[in-house]
């Protein structure tokens, strides 16, 4: 008895689409897209990019409702200065997004992919659309890079590539926007060019970078170097939302075809008709009825271009559709399950941990040592006193003034060297004083004392430090 080879059904699995035999790019023309989930991507893209190229000239007490500075360890998120100080806050709410991330694609799959990701919207939604209306539908484009140059490609080139170029400036400086803020991108951009070298370079080498990502590299990003990709492989279940191909009903695939025989006996065959209109507009360049795979961005241009075909030839939609694999297998929509709801507790509890941390934030950082190397000093008889050195840090986007120390302990006084000056906003001062304590009050040679910090009559920090005395 001969074995018969065996079929390997997950063997798509083995190589991408836009990768040949030997390991060189196939470029990807995507055919344009239309329909529901399209307009409905379309209007949701110009929603978040407006407020992507409007926060940074949004500012309340003059300052950038948002900002990410670095390189001055500055951040501001939602009129909310947070300082280095504060980054165990900062810790604990990447740690909670990463849950929340997790927890988002056991449930939703990579919704996110599609519809927020500023890579796909920007690609998908800005380059291509821009792509179609010069070089014209994914035919149009295949057959302008085949011919031969002449006046009207090299036009057709130069126009996209500007346009390309341009837009790709923008993104540069509205990103350099967000980390310096953008009082001070408008002094890189008007003043001359000498006067700022570094920034211009800055500018210059993220243009660069966004221009050759989204002409050149494209969809590489989704399928080669973003991680999150990859980890849907060990975050999806069965139970998962994605864009999936409805293989029960579609299968078997086969053509339209005309009986004139009415009692003819010819097996039955499934919804899908083999169109391949899926494949042509996915921009990644898979077949979504093979099941769900890596390089899908649940983009829903499979779904526009499946429902309309259904549509013409009187069939219902939902071919391709939002579902589980689950839910499809069995007829079962079941979300949420043991390993759902685990995620939702420790989600819950991150951010209760998060909001109490967040709300017993100090609005100033206070810091007082004993001055190193600096014993006890007698004053007379009956007191002694120690010399402080003290840092106060304005977390705030307002300045703090009229500040005031006042010591808590019972036999002590406080005496500042000099004048407490003003905090700026999200700045720093230092300075000294002393502190008496009658000897009658000090237990032995280390003493624990608290003070309060006032500004303006308020309370707005407690410390607490150690007094040194004499051997009793």
């Amino acid at each position: 008895m001969t074995n018969l080879p065996i079929i390997d059904q997950e063997d798509f699995r083995d190589s991408i689409s836009t990768v040949d035999e030997k390991g060189g790019r196939i470029w990807i023309y995507p055919k344009k897209p239309s329909g529901k989930y399209y307009n409905l991507r379309t209007i949701t893209a110009w929603i978040l990019l407006a407020l992507l190229f409007g926060i940074p000239f949004i500012k309340v007490n003059g300052d950038p409702l948002l900002l990410f500075n670095v390189i001055e360890r500055k951040f501001i998120l939602f009129s909310v200065v947070f300082t280095p100080q504060d980054m165990h806050l900062f810790a604990l709410a990447m740690l909670t997004l990463m849950v929340f991330i997790v927890l988002f694609t056991v449930v939703f799959g990579r919704l996110f992919c599609g519809w927020v990701c500023p890579q796909t919207i920007f690609m998908e939604l800005v380059f291509r659309k821009i792509e179609y209306w010069i070089e014209g539908d994914y035919n149009q484009q295949k057959k302008l890079n085949n011919e031969p140059w002449s006046g009207a490609k090299l036009s057709k080139k130069f126009l996209k590539h500007s346009i390309f170029f341009t837009i790709a400036v923008l993104i540069a400086n509205t990103f350099l926007a967000y980390i310096i803020g953008i009082d001070q991108v408008k002094t890189i951009i008007l003043e001359p060019i000498n006067l700022h070298l570094a920034g211009f370079a800055s500018m210059l080498i993220f243009s660069l970078i966004f221009y050759g990502v989204f002409a050149f590299f494209r969809e590489q990003v989704c399928v080669a170097v973003c991680p999150y990709g990859r980890l849907q492989g060990v975050l999806l279940i069965p139970n998962s939302i994605v864009v999936i191909y409805d293989w029960i009903r579609g299968e078997p695939r086969g053509k339209i075809r005309k009986s004139k025989n009415p009692e003819s006996t010819s097996a039955p065959i499934g919804d899908c008709i083999d169109c391949n209109l899926c494949v042509k507009v996915c921009p990644t360049g898979i077949d979504i009825r093979n099941g769900t795979q890596m390089e899908c961005v649940n983009c829903t241009a499979c779904i526009d271009a499946c429902d309309d075909v259904m549509e013409k030839i009187g069939r219902p939609k939902g071919l391709i559709r939002y579902d589980s694999h689950h839910n499809i297998e069995k007829g079962e929509s079941k979300l949420f399950n043991a390993r759902v709801w685990a995620y939702s507790a420790v989600l819950l509890i991150l951010v209760i941990f998060q909001s109490f941390l967040f709300n017993t934030r100090s609005e100033v950082e206070s810091l007082l040592l004993r001055t190193p190397g600096m014993l006890f000093q007698k004053v007379d008889d009956n007191h002694v006193s120690n010399l402080y050195n003290y840092q106060l840090i304005n977390k705030t986007n307002k300045e703090i003034t009229n500040l005031e120390f006042r010591l808590l302990n019972d036999g002590g006084i406080i005496k500042v060297v000099g004048e407490i000056p003003n905090v700026p906003k999200m700045e720093m001062i230092k300075g000294a004083l002393f502190i008496e304590m009658e000897l009658a009050e000090l237990k032995g040679r280390k003493n624990k004392i608290y003070i309060e910090i006032y500004s303006n009559g308020k309370l707005i920090d407690k410390i607490n430090t150690n007094f040194l005395g004499p051997v009793k």
